[in-house]
């Protein structure tokens, strides 16, 4: 079984962490389920709002402490009962009082390295704008925490003027850390953003694409989710009696040149012919009893990535066409990759240039037809 992963969301109290989840959950598929741990203190609303969602499958509460404190050591029970009683496709942390994360994603990295069963997906901070007045702390440690920050959404920013949600920004960079921040539309960011591929998503075609597509008009996306990033959709078609698999050396070359100021994330269904290690060195051992090709997922984050077994499926080519080639598709060919990549405002055109002059995403043995457009 392919772990859970797991997302935390943190932030001050009042910040609009509950808010951001309640914008994610319709975004996802109906058969998608989401199980959430959360401690916050005095917050009775949110159990009614959440109970009353189908895509959240279970709630665990850790009350009478911080979870990135003294309530670490519960962590992993609540985990094991929300395995066993529901088996979600993803977690939910959702924590409160602390912007420096650490313990708690380093607790998450322990459980699943110990387990097999979980991995951490993302870590999200919700700042909120109109009140925050930047980080108490500054010193080396806080920067050396902070680091295990992936994501900053800012919050009600609309509420105030640009004056203050600029000294807000420097705030932020007094820590002296690249981290990708984005500004929320009322409480609301694209799950492409938020949640990287799994297994269920990976089931669901527009969820590969992060919900977008050359058939949905820019226009349709949220007008302030098409200002704070760019996308770009990636697909390599198989050319020729050369293995059907995406050449993963080359691919690995391109996860690791990518900077996590510039892409925020990286998804994919692949078609390889052996397993990727994952950025952390482990190997999905269940791909080690699969001879020949076989569909894995990738999932990049913000400079951390996996690569685990799949039964997803990947479309057949209905036609094939870049900027170096031009061909009819026969039975020969497959598609062999379909890929989204989330990246920061301004630098599309640079990754796509990048792309396509060869090296990094190509068949095995060199070659495929490689497809790069940019839908926002």
């Amino acid at each position: 079984m392919a772990p859970i992963p797991i997302t935390i969301v943190t932030g001050f109290l009042g910040s609009g962490k509950t808010t951001l989840i309640l914008n994610l959950i319709p975004q996802l598929p109906h058969t998608y389920k989401i199980a959430l741990v959360k401690n916050e203190f005095g917050d009775v609303a949110i159990d009614s709002q959440l109970a009353s969602s189908a895509a959240i499958s279970g709630v665990q509460e850790l009350l009478n402490g911080c979870i990135c404190c003294n309530l670490v050591g519960q962590l992993g029970d609540a985990l094991e009962s929300l395995l066993k009683d529901i088996g979600p496709d993803r977690i939910i942390i959702e924590t409160s009082g602390s912007a420096f994360p650490a313990t708690l994603a380093m607790e998450i990295n322990r459980l699943g390295r110990e387990t097999g069963n979980y991995v951490l997906d993302g870590v999200v901070v919700v700042i909120d704008v109109e009140n925050w007045k930047g980080y108490e702390d500054t010193s080396y440690t806080a920067k050396m925490q902070q680091k295990y920050t992936d994501l900053i959404v800012f919050n009600k920013w609309e509420l105030v003027d640009e004056r203050k949600y600029d000294d807000c920004l420097d705030r932020v960079g007094d820590l002296e850390l690249q981290i990708a921040n984005v500004k929320s539309d009322k409480g609301r960011v694209d799950q492409s953003l938020l949640l990287g591929l799994d297994s269920a998503l990976a089931k669901d075609g527009d969820s590969v694409n992060g919900g977008y597509s050359k058939d949905k008009p820019p226009q349709e996306h949220s007008k302030d989710h098409e200002t704070e990033v760019e996308v770009l959709s990636v697909n390599l078609v198989s050319e020729g009696d050369k293995p059907k698999s995406v050449d993963l050396d080359a691919l690995e070359t391109f996860l690791l040149s990518a900077p996590k100021d510039e892409v925020y994330r990286i998804k994919a269904i692949v078609s390889a012919t052996r397993a990727m290690a994952s950025s952390s060195g482990d190997i999905d051992e269940s791909s080690r009893s699969q001879p020949g090709v076989s569909i894995y997922i990738l999932n990049w984050a913000f400079g951390r990535w996996t690569f685990t077994c799949s039964n997803a499926t990947l479309p057949a080519p209905i036609g094939v066409s870049s900027s170096t080639a031009s061909t009819v598709v026969s039975n020969t060919h497959e598609t062999i990759l379909r890929m989204t990549i989330v990246l920061a405002r301004g630098e599309a055109s640079k990754w796509k240039s990048r792309l396509e002059k060869g090296g990094m995403i190509q068949q095995e043995g060199e070659g495929g037809f490689l497809m790069i457009s940019r839908v926002i």
